[in-house]
C-alpha cells in the first residue's frame, strides 16, 4: 500500500456511540489514531428520529415478534453523512462472511461506513434503497453490530501503512496466503521441559523459512480442512511435473 493523502476514515452509525473507540483507542489502533493515520466518526442514529421519543425501531410486520430498525431513520442518518468515504456496510449475521481479502480491499479504500443493527435487524428496504451490503464477522448472533464494527475497523487499521510494520511481516500472517500462521515461540528456551524446534534457533534463515511454511501448511491441514482444500485448489502448480500435491 502507498502513503495516503488523508487519514483512512471509519464512520459508524449506532445508537450507542459511547461504545467507540473502546479498544480501538488503545495499542496499535490507538497510537495510529493519535498519529492521524486513521480517524473515527460516530453517528448517533437517534438524532435522526422524527418523533419526540427518538424512536429508531418498530414492531416487525407479519407478526414475527421483536422490533426492527426503521428504514426512514437509518436513511436520514446515512444521507446526512453522504460525504463520508467508503462503502456502506451493515453488520448482520446473514451477511457475507468477512475475510482477510475483503479487509485488504477495505483498507485500500479511503474509509468505510458501518451501520450497526440492533433488535431483530434492519428493515430490508433501507438496505436495498441505499445499496448497503451486509457482512458477517462469524456464524453466531451478537446483540448488536457494534462488536462487529470494532472487528472490521481493527482488522483494516492494522493494514494501513505505518501501523503494524513491514509488508513482509504482514504477508506472513494467517489467511494472507490462504494458510494459518505457523506456531510461534519465545523465551524462556525451556518451558516445563519443552523446547522450541531446533531449526528456529539455528540461525539458518532459509531453513527457518522452509520450516515455517511447512508448519503453516500442517496447521491449516489439521485445523481448517476447508482452507486447506481451497489452498490446494488455487495455488500455482509446483514440482517437476507441474502438478499439485494431493490432499492428505
Amino acid at each position: 500500500m502507498t502513503t495516503r493523502d488523508a487519514p483512512w476514515q471509519a464512520t459508524v452509525f449506532t445508537i450507542f456511540p459511547e461504545m467507540f473507540p473502546g479498544p480501538l483507542g488503545h495499542s496499535l489502533a490507538g497510537r495510529a489514531k493519535e498519529a492521524g493515520i486513521w480517524s473515527l466518526e460516530t453517528v448517533d442514529i437517534r438524532r435522526y428520529a422524527s418523533d419526540k421519543h427518538a424512536s429508531v425501531d418498530g414492531p416487525a410486520f407479519g407478526d414475527g415478534g421483536g422490533m426492527v430498525m426503521r428504514p426512514d431513520v437509518l436513511a436520514a442518518a446515512l444521507d446526512a453523512h453522504v460525504a463520508a468515504p467508503g462503502p456502506a456496510l451493515a453488520l448482520s449475521a446473514r451477511g457475507q462472511p468477512l475475510t482477510q481479502a475483503r479487509i485488504r480491499a477495505l483498507a485500500a479504500e479511503p474509509g468505510v461506513r458501518l451501520v450497526c443493527g440492533r433488535y431483530e435487524g434492519i428493515d430490508e428496504r433501507f438496505l436495498e434503497a441505499r445499496d448497503v451490503e451486509e457482512i458477517s464477522v462469524g456464524d453466531y448472533v451478537l446483540s448488536g453490530g457494534e462488536p462487529g464494527a470494532l472487528v472490521v475497523i481493527d482488522a483494516a487499521v492494522r493494514l494501513l501503512p505505518g501501523v503494524t510494520g513491514t509488508v513482509e511481516r504482514l504477508a506472513d500472517e494467517s489467511f494472507e496466503d490462504g494458510l494459518l500462521e505457523h506456531p510461534q515461540y519465545t523465551r524462556p528456551r525451556v518451558f516445563e521441559g519443552r523446547t522450541p524446534p531446533a531449526v528456529l534457533v539455528s540461525g539458518d534463515h532459509a531453513e527457518i523459512a522452509r520450516w515455517r511454511r511447512a508448519a503453516a501448511e500442517e496447521s491449516t491441514r489439521a485445523r481448517r480442512p476447508d482452507l486447506w482444500r481451497e489452498h490446494l485448489r488455487t495455488r500455482r502448480p509446483t514440482g517437476p511435473g507441474g502438478g499439485q500435491e494431493n490432499e492428505r
